[in-house]
């Protein structure tokens, strides 16, 4: 399962740090991602990472926020920077996982960011 922590209420233009840790019986996590999802609208991709540590982002994040991941811990972080009241959203990470079940996509709880201007 994947657990999502961090998040919260900033002033624009402050930081916020997101993190989510896999956990579990004998499993390989390959590539790890956050999205978020902001009222009425769909679940977009904000950045994603593979196991190997190259990244991905979205246009509107490139410059503010840096994913980054721990192989060992099995965990995916998000360091937000210079937010904006656009960034509001839930956010939810997600995973791509193989275990007994063979692979998988896994999605973390969502974990809310609110960013007041």
């Amino acid at each position: 399962q994947l657990q999502a922590s961090g998040g919260g209420w900033v002033q624009a233009w402050g930081s916020l740090g997101l993190s989510c840790a896999a956990s579990g019986n004998s499993f390989i996590v390959d590539g790890m991602g956050w999205f978020r999802q902001a009222p009425g609208q769909q679940r977009e991709l904000v950045a994603q990472s593979t196991r190997s540590g190259l990244t991905n982002y979205v246009d509107a994040v490139k410059g503010r926020f840096t994913i980054s991941r721990d192989n060992a811990k099995n965990t995916v972080y998000l360091q937000m920077n210079s937010l904006k009241p656009d960034d509001t959203a839930v956010y939810y990470c997600k995973a791509i996982i193989f275990s007994g079940r063979g692979w998988g996509d896994y999605w973390g709880q969502g974990t809310q960011v609110t960013v007041s201007s």
